[in-house]
C-alpha cells in the first residue's frame, strides 16, 4: 500500500499554499510521500545504527578523512532529537547545514545535495519525521573533530566558497523523465557525494562529476557513461537492475556503502524513478580516467598444482593461491568461476578485480559484504579482518598476497597491492592532510600577526 500511495503521489506535481502546507502536515498521503523521500535520501544508512538500532536514533560513527562524525538523533524526541524544530528550521538544516540552535553541520550530512529539494518535498519529509517516526529519547555521542575542524563556525566560510543552495529547476528542453532523474540524482539520492572526487578543501570537483572517488576504505567508481572508464557499456535496464538488486551478473556487485544504499534506499524506489535515474546518469558528460575496462578483465584458472601435496607450512611460490584455496575457493570456485546462479560472483569479469584502484578488493576481504534485497535475497560474505565474526583473521601481508594473486589470475594484472595499502584500508582509509595543513596555516598566520604587531611597537618606540 505504501508503494502504491507513493507512486500515486509522485504522479502529479501539486503546488500548495503555505496555509495548505501547514494544514496537510498530518495527512497520511503527505506522510507516505515523506517516508518514500526518506528512503530515497537513504537517511537510514547514517542515522540508524546497525544490528538492531532504533530507526533514526543516531549514534552511528561516520568515518571521514578528518575524523569520526557521529550521526545525530533525528526522531521527533523533544529532548534529544528534532521534535522542537519548526519546518523552517528543518528546511534550513537540510538546505544550508544549520541546526536549530544555529550551529553548523559538517557536509558529511549531504545538505549540499538536499539543497535541491523542493519546498513540497521538504514539507513531506518534515511531516514524516514529525508524525511517522517514533520518538527515541536517547542521546548520541558528540562529534569532536581535531582542531581546527572542531570550529564549526568555519563551515560558514566553506559554504560561502562551495555551497550552492539553489533548489532544483526543471530544464524545459529535456523530457519529464530526464528532469525527474536529475532531481533524484542531484538531490535526494545524492550520488555525487560519494562518486565525485573532492579537492583540497573537501569540496566536490564539479568538472569531475561522478568520475569516481575514495569514500573511507571503499572506492565509489566512475559511473559516467564513458565506455571504458565508466558504465557506458551498461544498458539502461542493467543499471536499473543493479540499483534494485545490487548486482549485474558477470560485471559488478554492490558492497560497502553502495550495498547499504541498495538495501536501504534504491530497492524501495518505484520502477519509474529507477528508470529516470538511469536515464539521467546515462546522459551526464562521459569522463575517461582509466585505460582498461574494469568489467572484462581476467579469465578462469588456478595454481593448485603448485602446492597440492605439500605440507601446509612448506614454502611455495603460489602462496596467494594457497590462501585463496583455503579461504575463498569453497564459495568462488577453484577456477574463480563463482556459482551458476551468480550468488557467489566469479573473480574474473568482475569490476572489483578489474579496477585499477584495489580498495574495494581489499575492503571486501577485510570487511566482508552484506546486502539484502527483495529481488536478490540476503547476500553475505564473511569478513577476514579482526571482527568477532571473521571467518579467518588474515594479516596485512596475507591479504596483500591474496589480493595480488586475485589480480594476477583473474583481474587487472598491472595493479599491485602492498601490506601498507591493506593497513590503510583496515584503518578506515586515507586521512586528509587538511587538519595538519590548516594548523600550519593558522600558525603561519599567527606568526605574521605577531611580527606585524612587533614591527608596529618598534616603530612607535623609534618615533618616541
Amino acid at each position: 500500500m505504501k508503494k502504491l500511495t507513493a507512486s500515486l503521489i509522485f504522479g502529479a506535481s501539486v503546488l500548495l499554499s503555505p496555509l495548505a502546507l501547514a494544514a496537510a502536515s498530518d495527512d497520511p498521503a503527505v506522510i507516505a510521500k515523506g517516508e518514500y523521500l526518506a528512503e530515497a535520501s537513504d537517511c537510514t544508512a547514517c542515522h540508524t545504527q546497525e544490528h538492531g538500532g532504533k530507526p533514526f536514533a543516531g549514534g552511528k560513527a561516520i568515518h571521514s578523512p578528518v575524523g569520526e562524525i557521529f550521526a545525530t538523533n533525528i526522531t521527533p524526541s523533544k529532548q534529544f532529537g528534532i521534535g522542537n524544530y519548526s519546518e523552517e528550521q528543518f528546511a534550513n538544516a537540510l538546505r544550508n547545514g544549520v541546526a536549530a540552535d544555529g550551529s553548523r553541520l559538517y557536509p558529511a550530512m549531504p545538505y549540499t545535495a538536499y539543497a535541491k529539494l523542493t519546498d513540497e518535498d521538504i514539507h513531506a519529509l518534515y511531516s514524516y519525521f514529525m508524525h511517522g517516526v517514533e520518538p527515541v529519547d536517547n542521546p548520541t555521542s558528540e562529534t569532536v573533530l581535531p582542531f581546527p575542524m572542531n570550529l564549526r563556525f568555519s563551515m560558514a566560510i566553506w559554504n560561502t566558497l562551495f555551497h550552492d543552495n539553489k533548489s532544483h529547476q526543471d530544464d524545459p528542453s529535456k523530457s519529464e523523465e530526464w528532469n525527474r532523474g536529475r532531481y533524484l540524482v542531484e538531490g535526494p539520492t545524492h550520488c555525487s557525494t560519494c562518486h565525485t572526487p573532492r579537492g583540497f578543501m573537501m569540496q566536490e570537483l564539479g568538472d569531475q562529476n561522478l568520475a569516481g572517488a575514495q569514500v573511507g576504505p571503499w572506492y565509489a567508481p566512475n559511473i559516467t557513461p564513458d565506455e571504458v572508464s565508466g558504465i557506458g557499456s551498461w544498458s539502461k535496464a542493467e543499471l536499473v537492475e543493479y540499483l534494485k538488486t545490487g548486482r549485474i551478473e558477470g560485471k559488478a556487485q554492490a558492497a560497502g556503502s553502495m550495498a547499504e544504499a541498495v538495501t536501504n534506499s534504491f530497492q524501495h524506489l518505484t520502477d519509474e524513478d529507477l528508470n529516470a535515474i538511469a536515464e539521467y546518469v546515462m546522459s551526464v558528460p562521459a569522463i575517461n580516467n582509466a585505460s582498461e575496462d574494469r568489467f572484462t578483465q581476467g579469465e578462469a584458472g588456478n595454481q593448485l598444482a603448485q602446492f597440492r601435496g605439500k605440507a601446509f607450512d612448506a614454502e611455495t611460490e603460489a602462496e596467494g593461491a594457497r590462501i585463496y584455496s583455503g579461504n575463498c575457493a569453497a564459495c568462488h570456485g577453484y577456477n574463480g568461476q563463482g556459482t551458476d546462479d551468480g550468488y557467489y560472483p566469479s573473480m574474473f569479469n568482475n569490476s572489483v578485480t578489474g579496477e585499477e584502484n584495489t580498495s574495494n578488493l581489499i575492503a571486501a576481504i577485510i570487511y566482508g559484504v552484506h546486502r539484502e534485497t527483495e529481488a536478490g535475497g540476503n547476500v553475505f560474505m564473511p569478513p577476514f579482518g579482526d571482527q568477532p565474526n571473521a571467518l579467518n583473521s588474515l594479516s596485512d601481508e596475507q591479504i596483500a598476497t591474496l589480493s595480488n594473486y586475485l589480480m594476477d589470475s583473474y583481474g587487472l594484472a598491472s595493479a599491485e597491492v602492498t601490506p601498507e595499502q591493506v593497513a590503510v584500508i583496515r584503518a578506515g582509509g586515507e586521512k586528509s592532510p587538511l587538519v595538519q595543513q590548516a594548523r600550519i596555516g593558522m600558525a603561519a598566520g599567527a606568526a605574521v600577526v605577531v611580527l606585524l604587531l612587533l614591527g608596529f611597537v618598534l616603530r612607535r618606540k623609534r618615533r618616541k
